[in-house]
């Protein structure tokens, strides 16, 4: 947990944050995010979608408190919306209510959200809602809820490291979910601090939604609980149809492929824009085991520009020798 924590403290450094979108692409971040305009993600996205994956597409961001970075914001998503229509990519939305206005006014970042969903349903593109922090939660479902009223087209995250999960997941059961972990630092009065009553939460949650639920997106590269999810749909019949695997672009490229020749139904979650960092140490505060991805990918090692974020990714690094 002590790791763990100390990516989410390095997620929320502003510093390093600012010289990763300065630098980033210069040290390598291409491996984990798939371009910064939507011309270069939509050539990743094409190329996951000749392999028989698909994608659902994050224009990272998030905290936003400028009204005018919020509408930008907004304004991105619209026209990958529309890039996904006209190139007719395999791939689907993945916004943050708090990029658009959630911590500005209620009724701004719904009114931006309604555009999007708006749009997307016009076009039969899927819109994800992901889930952030806990002050956050409540306020996001409630906008998803009543954008539901409109339209059938949205969905969101359940975080299993909730004590609410359970009954979150039953209260959205006739919703096409995805089911996570959790990657924001919560305390204990509302999420499970112990890494295996997170897990056993998150297999229960999959469990639970593959049996009653819309669809199941179910986000883990972890190959016990995909065995695990194999051998559950094999005994209870369930069809493919009815779930994926979800992973993280650049993570476990092998298995993703693995998985989509078996027949099963494969979605990558693609990040991209300049605003990453914050995004990929949450990633590695799920699962630290992705510590190499930072060294051997993200950070080139030849470069000799004296960065805040190489530094970080040295103390990360520093940190795991001495476990």
């Amino acid at each position: 947990m002590a790791l763990r924590d100390f990516f989410i403290s390095l997620s929320e450094n502003q510093t390093l944050s600012n010289a990763a979108g300065q630098y980033g692409l210069k040290l390598g971040a291409q491996s984990v995010v798939a371009g910064t305009t939507i011309e270069e993600v939509i050539e990743s996205i094409r190329k996951l979608n000749e392999q028989g994956i698909s994608c659902t597409v994050d224009n990272l961001g998030e905290y936003v408190t400028d009204e005018s970075e919020a509408t930008q914001a907004k304004e991105e998503i619209l026209a990958m919306i529309e890039a996904i229509q006209v190139k007719e990519l395999d791939a689907h939305i993945s916004l943050k209510p708090s990029q658009l206005g959630l911590d500005i006014d209620i009724d701004f970042c719904y009114d931006n959200l309604y555009e999007i969903v708006e749009r997307a349903h016009e076009y039969g593109i899927f819109v994800n809602f992901d889930m952030e922090d806990y002050k956050r939660l409540q306020p996001s479902f409630d906008i998803l809820e009543e954008l539901a009223k409109s339209f059938d087209n949205v969905g969101t995250v359940i975080q299993a490291y909730f004590h609410r999960a359970k009954d979150d997941i039953e209260n959205f059961k006739d919703y096409r979910l995805r089911v996570v972990k959790g990657a924001y630092k919560e305390s204990e009065e509302v999420a499970y601090q112990d890494k295996l009553d997170i897990d056993i939460n998150f297999i229960e949650l999959i469990e639970y939604h593959l049996a009653h639920g819309h669809f199941t997106s179910i986000a883990t590269h972890d190959h016990n609980i995909i065995k695990h999810v194999k051998y559950y749909v094999e005994q209870y019949d369930i069809p493919k149809e009815k779930f994926e695997f979800q992973m993280l672009y650049g993570f476990r490229k092998d298995l993703q492929l693995e998985l989509a020749r078996e027949g099963y139904q494969v979605c990558v979650y693609v990040p991209y824009g300049k605003d990453w960092y914050g995004y990929f140490m949450r990633r590695l505060a799920e699962r630290p085991q992705n510590i190499s991805l930072v060294t051997k990918q993200v950070f080139n090692k030849k470069t000799n520009t004296l960065l805040a974020v190489a530094a970080g990714a040295y103390l990360l690094g520093r940190l795991t020798k001495k476990k």
